[in-house]
């Protein structure tokens, strides 16, 4: 069993045993069948023939997000000493 790459009469390629290549299609080489099927391009980008590392769905929550802001020196320690002496801002603010 030989395969082959043909183009059939629509422009089309496609890689078939040799024993199946009908009247309206012709053989070419598999540099053209590669260049015409995109994945010549396919495989340039990705190196490795496959898709990128770490393509695919990530898990939703997997890090929380970082929340920064801008505060002063003197805002910063007051933000530490209420976390050190677990100061509620909203028991104060009542």
């Amino acid at each position: 069993m030989e395969y082959v790459f043909v183009k059939d009469s629509e422009g089309y390629v496609f890689k078939k045993l040799a024993n199946e290549v009908s009247a309206d299609e012709k053989i070419i080489t598999e540099k053209e069948y590669m260049k015409k099927s995109g994945l010549a391009a396919y495989e340039k980008e990705f190196g490795h023939g496959g898709a990128r590392e770490n393509a695919g769905r990530k898990q939703k929550f997997k890090q929380p997000l970082k929340f920064q802001i801008r505060v002063t020196q003197e805002e910063k320690d007051f933000i530490n000493y209420a976390r050190e002496h677990h100061l509620s801002y909203s028991a104060m603010m009542k």
